[in-house]
């Protein structure tokens, strides 16, 4: 599998709500961010789209080899499905934190499978 910094989705994700305004949340840290939505329900918040960007292209910093340093960010974009609230989040993360984001984002994942079916294979 590749590591999140190595994939480049086709286009980007915009922040917030091109409708309306206040709809984008930052985050300092991945553990910050956690404790905000980790205990949040899939049902409600679908994780629909993410990207880990990182370098000048992004006025952020290169990776200095150094798995520690926050010099990323990781940006998802948030389905209310209740509500059709579209919203965003950033969290200014590094690269030792991808085994949680990739523990957070799995069941996004399935969940997004289950309501594709029958497009997509079944996951039970």
């Amino acid at each position: 599998m590749k590591h999140l910094w190595e994939v480049d989705h086709s286009y980007y994700i915009n922040e917030g709500n091109y409708y309306a305004r206040d709809m984008h949340t930052e985050y300092a840290t991945w553990g910050e961010f956690l404790a905000a939505w980790g205990g949040g329900d899939i049902d409600y918040n679908w994780f629909v789209r993410w990207d880990w960007r990182e370098g000048e292209g992004w006025d952020l910093a290169e990776y200095n080899g150094d798995d520690y340093y926050r010099h990323a960010q990781f940006v998802m974009q948030i389905i209310g499905q209740r509500k059709a609230l579209l919203q965003s989040v950033s969290v200014y993360v590094c690269r030792a934190d991808e085994p949680a984001i990739i523990d957070f984002l799995k069941p996004y994942w399935e969940y997004m499978r289950e309501l594709w079916e029958p497009l997509s294979e079944p996951t039970k």
